[in-house]
């Protein structure tokens, strides 16, 4: 398998915040300088011929002034509406350190690699060092360089020349000082922090280097650093240590930045979910609790649903046989007698069933007791703790198998413990299984027959093909000695004292990635150190189990951070489809604790690590942001910013300390939002986004009780002829072709950059300083013999740069995707006045210009869509074969539905649920599947109903229904208005006259169409 990397918006995002931060500084092919040899090993001169063959290529100097850079930070964080720097954060490392944080699992190391080479493109700037504080960790960014490679090759035409520094291969240092192209060096904090001899070595004199000091020759290169987790890199001695790399810069990369300099981009928690950028998290608590008077065995696993057949509760008990009393898990239904089932045990006397509640998923008893869905009770003690665990992983790791196999995604589960000998154990005989891996085992057996007795197609074939001792492996150090697994650092079968620095640790999750996520490879389960926290990110895991005590220097977030990757096919394409992408990606997490438990734990994680978003809605935050709309930035007026504070506080929208309520919230969510003024009114989306901005509770990411999702079957309603010929109408697939006369382009887009592209122009500081009065050998070391008199800035009128080529006609042909002629001929259609503004700062010209080109070519393409039909069809197997599993507390019991149970997203798709189901003239009606979708230019589309109804009754017999809370296109965003634009034509192109599609916000506004 090959990973497949495609540009995504928001890590372009990432990557244009760093870039732009040094706008106007001029392009270096890299500056030359000699690399001083000093002397060689039996002392003699180097002579100077000899020296001027040495010669290396290093990172120039930053042109632009501190303030120019300044200004450019601070246009960057206003354009993401970051809090504004008001000066440099400088630290005694560098006077630049930018911070950019983004949320685990959202890419940040193909982040700062894509702006090695960004920058290289814009500025010539071709040497990094990436610092990272741990092996694990410079093993995982090892490799992301490899799978990456032919992706930056295809974009920027050239590939990064990377190297883990080693003590002893000093001719790397060598290279990487010579070589004019990009240029990286992976060090850990540990080879130039610690005291033992090879980490040393970087800073002594050493005769097999020319009798030069390592580090001298690596800060001649003013390297950019790339500090990797910087919250762990804190510690004096490291920060002196990182001060020795004389770096240009520095590039802080942290989803948990610990101290904050000069942030300039943010994509926390909230952002990473709400963009669906990370998985969805589903919790499966167990909940140890004691019933009244009885110590009776019992764990109610789940509630199971079924087509025609009342709930049925899955629960373990102990049973008589004749070996002994074993505890067996039964399937039992109302009115079932634990004591008979148990076969006489006198401590299940008086527990007859009474009822079984699917929407609660609880189980009762006629003598008062009840069981939620993950409660144990009686002997629970550790052994049967972790069994309950470990069978718990298994079904949720089957469960979303039976799913995803189909989709060619592998499955992978994740096994936290935290000693080796519970896992693997050594005796006179060799390698025997620890007490963790028979119980696996046990319980693998078990479910596994239990799965193939309900399937018998490839996937059965898969399971059978699998031995069940090779599909779980353990991975931990290997003593290369016995060949034995020990525990890390320790190098023994014992308790953890720190992490491991062998990289044969972990060799096969972080160095053979696309082996692990291929069916060939029969592993399935992994059982590894609780250390593992970072460093490694396999993309497919789906299911995180914690066989260890707690801990409380792993937060709940760190636990869940190593399954928060977006999973890939066998392909290697990432199933980031929005219409799709939270229905796949759905991490299950079996807490040794109750799902509320855990649930507040993880909530209060990610609330801590917000902090650093803004709590209040007043005044003051709303004045000077940035609403960015199709047409330009706007920014928001005091006037502006009076009108939002009134609108949000009149509505109780805001608490008496300017928090955001969770009546806004569920407002949005229900689409009843109180109007906008009017002077906000045609920026809603953005002035609603702004709001959102503002930290509350009631924005933390839901976490769902995985005992609550249960597949939904279909209904008999599935297979009316009403149904399945209205299936038969809409099924056809089709593909989109765009005829448009370039001409048309060209005139638009000449148009709208003389009306709208607006250039900033450099600015510049100049400073006057004088020699102090008294100067001394210090003042001059530390910088300080001069002092600053005068400061004066303005705005340059052409480019300080202009001496630089640049290639202005195939820049902007790269970033709109549009031929180097056409692009000719729009610069040649715009007026003198704004072409002149490319001699002002061309990067600005470069950046702005390909924004408006873009916009005008997506507006001529939706006008000039039209759609083709092909022979493919969808398979009304797209109802049945995605197997999804919905939280049934969130259901709507239906009668017309093609399910038994309806899943709605709002207050308003609920009311529209009601009045269907209630409706004489509906005979039947579908929510369709996610992969219904309708492809577009602006991304694939999925209509919300389809809806049958009486012949004779109404003009439309079958409807397609887009539900939305407002009519008002207003309110609605422009890529939702671009894909109903589309939709309506892909309709009119595959039906009929009885078949309508529209946009509706109710049951009245539907009738009123079809009649």
């Amino acid at each position: 398998m090959k990973l497949q990397f495609k540009k995504q918006g928001y890590q372009t995002a990432a990557v244009e915040s760093v870039a732009d931060c040094f706008a106007g500084q001029p392009k270096s092919a890299g500056i030359k300088y000699r690399i001083d040899p000093g002397r060689t090993k039996d002392a003699r001169q180097i002579t100077m011929k000899e020296v001027d063959e040495i010669e290396g290529f290093k990172n120039s100097d930053l042109a632009i002034p501190p303030q120019q850079v300044l200004q450019n930070i601070q246009a960057v964080q206003r354009r993401q509406n970051l809090p504004e720097s008001s000066a440099l954060a400088r630290t005694n490392v560098s006077p630049i350190n930018l911070d950019v944080e983004m949320e685990t699992g959202t890419g940040k190391t193909y982040c700062y690699i894509k702006t090695m080479f960004e920058l290289h493109e814009r500025f010539g700037w071709g040497k990094f060092i990436v610092v990272v504080p741990s092996i694990a960790i410079r093993e995982g960014v090892k490799k992301s360089f490899e799978i990456t490679a032919e992706h930056f090759l295809e974009t920027y035409g050239k590939r990064a020349r990377v190297f883990i520094y080693n003590s002893k291969s000093l001719h790397e240092i060598e290279s990487f000082s010579s070589d004019a192209g990009i240029n990286v060096m992976i060090i850990n904090v540990q080879a130039f922090n610690a005291t033992g001899k090879d980490n040393r070595r970087i800073y002594e004199e050493l005769d097999d280097f020319q009798s030069r000091k390592p580090i001298d020759v690596i800060q001649a290169n003013r390297p950019i650093l790339i500090l990797d987790e910087p919250q762990k890199m804190e510690g004096k001695k490291t920060v002196d240590s990182l001060a020795k790399f004389n770096p240009l810069m520095i590039l802080r990369y942290s989803a948990t930045h610990k101290t904050e300099h000069n942030k300039i981009h943010r994509l926390d928690a909230l952002d990473a979910y709400n963009q669906k950028l990370v998985k969805k998290i589903a919790v499966r608590g167990i909940s140890v609790k004691g019933l009244r008077g009885t110590n009776a065995y019992l764990y109610l696993e789940s509630i199971q649903i079924s087509t025609n057949k009342p709930p049925e509760a899955r629960l373990e008990l102990e049973t008589k046989q004749a070996g002994g009393i074993k505890r067996v898990v039964r399937k039992i239904g109302r009115n079932d007698n634990l004591f008979d089932l148990s076969g006489g045990l006198d401590q299940y006397k008086g527990f007859v069933v009474a009822d079984i509640d699917a929407l609660k998923d609880t189980l009762s008893f006629t003598n008062g007791e009840e069981l939620q869905a993950g409660d144990a009770t009686g002997d629970v003690n550790e052994a049967a703790l972790r069994r309950i665990q470990v069978r718990e992983a298994i079904r949720a790791h089957f469960e979303k198998e039976q799913v995803l196999f189909h989709q060619g995604i592998k499955v992978l589960t994740l096994f936290f413990i935290d000693e080796v000998a519970k896992y693997r154990q050594y005796d006179d005989n060799g390698e025997q299984p620890g007490e963790y891996a028979k119980i696996f085992e046990e319980e693998y057996e078990a479910q596994l027959q239990e799965t193939l007795t309900l399937f018998g197609d490839e996937y059965d074939r898969y399971l059978k093909g699998i031995p069940t001792a090779k599909t779980h492996n353990g991975y931990f150090s290997i003593d290369k000695k016995t060949s034995r697994l020990v525990d890390p650092a320790t190098k023994k079968t014992g308790e953890l004292k720190g992490e491991t620095e062998d990289v044969d640790a972990y060799d096969l999750i972080l160095k053979d990635k696309e082996r692990l996520l291929s069916f060939e490879e029969p592993v399935r389960f992994i059982f590894s150190h609780s250390a593992l926290r970072e460093g490694w990110d396999n993309p497919n895991v789906f299911v995180i189990c914690a066989l260890k005590h707690s801990d409380n220097t792993i937060s709940r977030r760190q636990e869940v951070g190593r399954g928060m990757r977006l999973s890939v096919n066998q392909r290697g394409d990432r199933m980031d489809d929005l219409a799709t992408v939270h229905q796949i990606n759905v991490l299950t997490v079996v807490a040794s604790e109750s799902y509320k438990e855990f649930v507040g734990a993880l909530q209060k994680d990610i609330s801590e690590s917000l902090s650093a978003r803004p709590r209040k809605a007043d005044e003051e935050f709303f004045t000077g942001k940035v609403l960015k709309t199709p047409t330009g930035d706007v920014a928001v007026t005091p006037q502006m910013a009076k009108q939002l504070y009134k609108y949000l506080l009149k509505n109780d929208y805001t608490d008496d300390g300017d928090r955001i309520t969770q009546l806004y919230h569920d407002a949005k969510k229900n689409e009843e939002l109180a109007p906008l003024p009017p002077d906000l009114a045609p920026h809603a989306a953005q002035v609603f986004s702004l709001i959102d901005s503002v930290f509350s509770e009631a924005q933390l990411p839901e976490i769902g009780d995985d005992r609550k999702d249960k597949p939904n079957p279909l209904s008999s309603n599935f297979h009316k002829k009403e149904f399945q010929e209205l299936w038969s109408r809409i099924n056809r697939k089709a593909a989109y072709t765009v005829h448009f006369e370039t001409p048309e382009l060209i005139r638009k887009c000449v148009v709208t950059l003389d009306k709208e592209l607006n250039v900033a122009p450099l600015q510049y500081t100049i400073q006057r300083g004088e020699q102090a009065d008294e100067t001394t050998f210090e003042s001059l070391q530390e910088g300080e013999a001069f002092e600053l008199k005068e400061t004066a800035s303005g705005s340059l009128k052409a480019s300080v740069h202009s001496a630089v080529k640049y290639d202005l006609i195939g820049k902007l042909a790269e970033e709109t995707k549009l031929t180097r002629r056409t692009i000719a001929e729009i610069l040649q259609g715009v007026t003198k006045a704004t072409f002149g503004q490319y001699r002002i700062n061309p990067e600005d010209f470069l950046q702005k210009a390909a924004r408006l080109i873009n916009e005008q070519k997506a507006t001529v393409i939706v006008e000039h869509l039209t759609y083709d039909m092909i022979d493919e069809r969808h398979d009304s197997d797209i109802f049945t074969r995605e197997k999804l599993k919905e939280d049934f507390s969130k259901a709507i019991k239906a009668d017309r539905h093609i399910y038994d149970y309806v899943f709605t997203d709002s207050k308003n798709e609920r009311e529209f649920v009601r009045e269907l189901d209630t409706s004489v003239e509906v005979v039947v009606y579908a929510k369709l599947p996610k992969s219904f979708t309708i492809p577009t230019p602006v991304g694939h589309y999925n209509p919300d109903w389809a809806i049958a109804f009486q012949e004779g009754v109404v003009k439309h017999v079958y409807f397609i229904a887009e539900t939305k809370g407002s009519m008002s296109s207003m309110e609605l965003r422009k890529i939702e208005e671009c894909k109903i634009d589309c939709a309506r034509k892909f309709f009119r192109k595959i039906t009929s006259d009885q078949v309508k599609y529209d946009v509706v916000n109710s049951y009245g506004k539907l009738m009123e169409l079809v009649k």
